[in-house]
Parts: structure tokens; C-alpha cells; sequence
């Protein structure tokens, strides 16, 4: 029934008929939809003989894969254009804009590079992360999910996280803590992508080493597959992962694209829909493998895979498209943006810095989850405000985004000095975790569970 979803996509792929923008959104997108659930049974099926998180790794890079693609593509159009700091330096925001010239064009699309990246990192956040805790708090009425904790008040009812994140967490602190440099250095370049992608290889290198868990929570498809026995096991889950990927990979391009070409047919900027409706779409198969996960009472699967997404898409997506840039460009370069993709860099980098201060201490309460939205969603429809002159303010859409930085910051900064124990903690659990992958002995045992 679910790989049913897939055919009218296979058809119109290997086909190539051409349908309506309108078409191909609905028949592709209902095919990412059955590509999500085929790749959270391959998840779940690949725990019986892989570490989870490790699992849930790959099925996170499999689910964002069309996001590198998008970007990869922006990044390789900007090399083979020219774009280097210097050739884009000699045109106005306003001409590279236009795009009036190939080599405008060019710097033009080192910067959708930048703000498609940023766009997606900062959805995941501010609507997958906020969204699923929300989703988890109110499935856990029917799910009786343990991982939900009810308390007094108003929206303090709270989604409690394994301490087993602790290592992911800490990696994309490291990553967050990299990224505010990023804009200083003008570009992305060498060194960017040496440390970020090598904190992902660390990263990878770590949870291969960790245990198997067993979960008890498997059902349905998943623990039916789980039951097979070997080499069988192994070879549907790679057939999962692989014709999901397949799907998700080829489906989710033309689903942002037909949503794009709707949008600017009905007056939205293509800017706007680069940075927040194409990553959207491109981020819906993790989404929907998180909300498969959460609906059977897996929340802390369901938050690893946000977090391990966050990770790979800060680490990995940020270094390989400098990679991409520079063999399309010939040559080494450092790929260009703009003073406004360096703030859009700032303010990303300042909202993960706050939603880690919120999970430093292993939990998420729906009040913390709508404070995450609401700073998102508020910036998202105050700059698109600005860009179609609909609110007069007294600051640039550039402005704005220093602006809401430095809120996430104030914030964050905050959280952090009020739970500096559980910061501490957070820290003793993943060197604790280090030092186990390499054979040592932790530190202080006391800690894991």
C-alpha cells in the first residue's frame, strides 16, 4: 500500500511526461510522503543490528539528501559563473539582484546558496523542532508516550529526552560555536570545511562504536522485518533505504520547484521562496519520519533524527558545498556572499544557540517549543513584510535579522547561565561517551543511566 503512493511519481520519471505545476506538486509530494514512511521502517528495522543512532544518521542524511542537492546546484551555478569575493565586489546588491549580467547571475547564486542553506536549517529548528514537541505532547494522550512528563501551569507540559543525545547535542554545539565565525572570513573556504566536516567524520567514527539497543517499542512493518534472519535482514533494509532515497531524491526537487513556480506566479518573490518554501519542501521526509517515529511513542528517536539532521546539515552541508564550488570554479575558492547572507549565517547560528540552551537539560516544554516558533515565525513574516512594502519600519530587512540575533543570543546566554549544572552535565556525558568509544574508562559513571 505505501510503495503504491510512489507509482505516479515512477511514471511520470521514467516517462518524462510533462503535467502541470500544480500535477507534479500533488503526485510528488504524495510520493515523498510514501518514501518517509519506507525510510523510518528502514530506520527501525537497521536498529536490530546497528548502533540507533547510527541509524538514525543515515536516515537523516537520506531524508535532507534533496536539500544538498538544491544547494550543491546554487553553489556549482555560482563557480562555473565566476563568482569569486572579488569579481562579485564590483556590483550593487541591487545588480546582483537583477541578475543583469551571467557573472551577476553568478553571485547571485553563491548567495541562494547561503540563504537556502540558512532557510532550511532554520525550519528545522523553528518549525520541526517546536512542531514535534508540540505534536508528541498532544499524540501522548493516545500513545501514553513515558516520555512526556504533565505538569501544573500553563503549557509546562514537557517532551523529557535520553540522556544517549547528550553526544549529538554536544557536536552540534561545536558546530554552532563555528558558524558565528563563518562571516568573518568572508566566505566559506578551507578551514571551514576541514573542521565541519571533520566534526561529522568524529562524529560518525563515535556512535559506530556505541552499543545496540534493542528497543522494545518496535511494531508493525518494522518488527516484522526485525524477525527475518541474516544476510535477508541486512538486504531489505538496504532496499528500503535505497529505494526511499531514490524517491526522495527525485521527488522532492520538482515538488520545491512546482511550489516555487506557483508562488512567483502569484507574486511572491523568488528569493523568499528559495530561502523558506523550496527548504520547506525539501525538509518535509524528515518531518514526516520524525511524526511516524513520535506517533509510536518513540520521541526520543524522533528528536535524535531532528538533532542528527541539524548536525549534518551544519556540518556537512556547509563544508561539501565549498567543495562543489570550487571544482565548478576550477580551482580553489572561497564561495562568496554577501553582507545579508552573512546576518542570515549570524541569526541561524544565534537560533540554534538558543534551542540548544532549551535542551541543555534533557527536556523541551510546549511553552519552550512556542517561544521557538513564535521568534521564527515572527521574522520570517516581518522580513517578508519589508521585501513587499507592506509594514513601514524604521530598520532594513538586514537590520532586522542583527535584530533578532541578538534576541536569540540575550536569550540563550541566559538559559545557559540559569542551567550551567546541566551545561556541565551535557559535557561530562559526551566526553564520558568519548572516552568509551576509545576504550577508557569514563570519568564519572554516576551519570549514565
Amino acid at each position: 500500500m505505501t510503495v503504491s503512493l510512489t507509482v505516479g511519481w515512477i511514471y511520470l520519471f521514467v516517462t518524462g511526461t510533462e503535467v502541470g505545476n500544480v500535477t507534479t506538486v500533488a503526485v510528488s509530494g504524495i510520493a515523498v510522503l510514501g518514501a518517509s514512511f519506507l525510510l523510518a521502517w528502514g530506520a527501525e528495522t537497521a536498529e536490530k543490528d546497528v548502533p540507533r543512532s547510527f541509524a538514525i544518521a543515515v536516515l537523516a542524511v537520506l531524508a535532507v539528501a534533496p536539500e544538498y542537492a538544491v544547494d550543491a546546484l546554487y553553489a556549482w551555478n555560482a563557480g562555473a559563473g565566476g563568482a569569486t569575493t572579488e569579481a562579485c565586489q564590483q556590483f550593487s546588491p541591487a545588480e546582483i539582484e537583477a541578475g543583469a549580467t551571467s557573472l551577476a547571475r553568478a553571485c547571485h547564486d553563491a548567495n541562494l546558496a547561503i540563504a537556502n542553506m540558512t532557510g532550511a536549517n532554520r525550519i528545522l529548528i523553528g518549525i520541526g523542532w517546536a512542531g514535534i514537541a508540540v505534536f508528541t505532547v498532544w499524540r501522548a494522550a493516545k500513545t501514553r508516550d513515558p516520555a512526556v512528563q504533565k505538569r501544573d501551569g500553563f503549557l509546562r507540559d514537557a517532551v523529557q529526552l535520553d540522556t544517549d543525545i547528550a553526544t549529538e547535542i554536544s557536536f552540534l554545539f561545536l558546530a554552532t560555536m563555528w558558524a558565528f565565525l563563518v562571516p568573518l572570513g568572508g566566505g566559506i573556504g578551507i578551514f571551514d570545511t576541514l573542521f565541519l566536516v571533520g566534526l561529522y567524520v568524529a562524529y560518525i567514527g563515535l556512535v559506530l562504536k556505541s552499543d545496540i539497543e534493542h528497543s522494545e517499542h518496535t511494531v508493525g512493518v518494522p518488527k516484522y522485518f526485525q524477525e527475518w534472519s541474516l544476510p535477508w535482514r541486512p538486504l531489505v533494509v538496504l532496499a528500503l533505504f535505497g529505494y526511499s532515497g531514490a524517491m526522495i531524491f527525485t521527488a522532492v526537487e520538482p515538488f520545491a520547484h512546482g511550489l516555487e513556480e506557483i508562488g512567483v506566479a502569484n507574486g511572491i518573490p523568488e528569493f523568499f521562496m528559495i530561502q523558506w518554501v523550496a527548504p520547506l519542501a525539501s525538509e518535509s521526509p524528515e518531518l514526516i519520519v520524525v511524526a511516524v517515529l513520535v506517533n509510536k511513542a518513540r520521541s526520543t528517536a524522533g528528536f535524535n533524527a531532528l538533532i542528527s539532521s541539524k548536525l549534518n546539515q551544519w556540518t556537512l552541508l556547509i563544508g561539501t558545498i565549498a567543495v562543489v564550488y570550487s571544482i565548478a570554479l576550477g580551482e580553489y575558492g572561497v564561495l562568496p556572499f554577501d553582507a545579508r547572507q552573512g546576518a542570515e549565517i549570524w541569526i541561524t547560528a544565534a537560533q540554534s544557540f538558543f534551542a540548544l540552551a532549551i535542551l541543555v537539560n534533557f527536556e523541551i516544554s510546549i511553552r519552550e517549543a512556542v517561544a521557538l516558533f513564535a521568534l521564527f515565525i515572527s521574522q520570517v513574516i516581518l522580513e517578508f513584510a519589508i521585501i513587499r512594502d507592506l509594514l513601514d519600519l524604521p530598520i532594513s530587512s538586514h537590520d532586522l535579522l542583527l535584530a533578532y540575533t541578538g534576541m536569540y543570543l540575550v536569550v540563550g546566554m541566559a538559559l545557559f547561565v540559569q542551567r550551567r549544572e546541566a551545561l556541565k552535565h551535557l559535557f561530562g556525558l559526551a566526553g564520558d561517551a568519548v572516552r568509551t568509544a576509545m576504550g577508557r574508562e569514563p570519568i564519572h559513571p554516576e551519570n549514565a543511566d
